[in-house]
Order: structure tokens, then sequence, then C-alpha cells
């Protein structure tokens, strides 16, 4: 019974670990559409625009270690263990960004439609690993993490606080590029789009991963109990 718990956390952190490297893809399509990306990372991407020495996944990894930070003085006592594993998550987060916008380095548009097609395969790329890591359960990233640590401070439901903390982080990096380079940097029409698709995409993705999970974890229990082939 104890070996096959283990054998379940370590398919759940699989499936994260997943997740994040689909969500890596996703934000390196959205990049090389060059029509803005997610909210989420709309800060980091702008970091790495003015700041040509820092990487996106560098950038990432900053803002994500500043969440958890925030959440740590917000939660004080309250802040517990397991959240600390969202730092580690970070890291793999930040460094699996680098590594996808290397791999896709050869990838281009030189259309605006070729560059809204790209766009649209990274909103569903980071629709899909939003899922995945919802349904690992084990770790939630830095960025909902502190939106979950405001919503025990503050009298705001999770959705409303969710887009506030969006807009906040647009309107962030829509004043970090204008004070550094005089122009709007890494928010653009996909940006808005992506804004408006990741949450829907990802409720109905959620779903048809569950399902195949969950199909998966039962003809992996009957193989275990010797009922299955």
């Amino acid at each position: 019974m104890i070996k096959e718990s283990k054998t379940k956390l370590a398919k759940r952190w699989l499936l994260l670990v997943a997740g994040l490297f689909i969500m890596a893809l996703g934000v390196g399509f959205s990049i090389k559409a060059d029509l803005g990306t997610s909210p989420i990372s709309s800060l980091p991407y702008t970091a790495s625009l003015v700041a040509p020495g820092i990487s996106v996944g560098t950038a990432t990894i900053i803002m994500h270690c500043l969440f958890i930070l925030i959440q740590l003085l917000l939660l004080r006592k309250d802040f517990g263990f397991s959240q600390l594993l969202q730092l580690p998550v970070a890291l793999i987060f930040g460094w699996m960004t680098d590594i996808a916008v290397l791999l896709l380095g050869g990838i281009g548009a030189g259309t605006y439609m070729g560059r809204w097609l790209l766009c649209l395969v990274g909103i569903v790329l980071v629709a899909l690993g939003v899922s995945a890591e919802v349904l690992a359960g084990v770790v939630t990233l830095a960025g909902e993490g502190l939106v979950l640590a405001l919503c025990r401070v503050l009298p705001v439901k999770f959705g409303g606080m969710k887009v506030g903390f969006d807009l906040t982080l647009v309107v962030v990096s829509i004043v970090l590029g204008l004070a550094a380079q005089g122009r709007v940097l890494g928010v653009r029409e996909g940006t808005v789009a992506a804004a408006l698709l990741v949450g829907l995409l990802s409720r109905q993705m959620c779903r048809a991963v569950a399902r195949y999970v969950a199909l998966r974890e039962k003809k992996d229990d009957a193989k275990i109990h010797g009922t299955g082939k």
C-alpha cells in the first residue's frame, strides 16, 4: 500500500514536470509570435527585453521568488512548509522556459496571420500545461500561490483577485517598457487573447486530462492487483 502511494505520488510529480515543460513551450511559442505573451509571462519577458543580459527564464525565476517572499510576508506563521516547494518549481520552470526558447530558435513567421498561428499554439500549450499542473495537485506556481495568499488576507474572491493580479502584471510591464525604452514591450493583442482563452481552454482540457489520468490509474491498479492485462 505504501509502495502504491509512492508510485502515485511520483506520477503526480511527473505530471507536474510535464505540465511545466508544456507551459514553457507555450511561452516560447508566444515569444516567437511577437504578439505579446500571457499576462503572467509579460513582466519577465519585458524585463528580458529591457535588460538583454537577463534571459526570460532568469527573469521568471526572479519574479517567482519575489512572489514567494510576498506570500511569506503576508501569511507569516500561516505560510506552510509545503509552500516552499514553489521555489524549486520556479527554478525548474525558469530553466525550462529558457530551454524552450532555445529549442524554438529557428521558428518564425513572416506574415501577421502566421504570427497569430504561433500565438494560438502558445495559448493552447499554456492551457494544457496549466491543466496538467492543476491535476497533479502537488504544488501551485508562485503566481497562483500569491493570488491565494491575497485572498486569505483580503475579502476578495479568487476569480476577481486573479483578474486584478493579471491586470497589475500587464500594467507594470507596460510601465517598465515605457520607462526603459519609451514604448510598450511584450504586451500586445496576443496578451489579450491569452487572458481570455487560457482559463477557458484549461478548464476544458482539465476534464479531458482528468479522464485520461483516471483511466491510466485504473489500468495500473488492475495490473497491480492482477485483474488486468
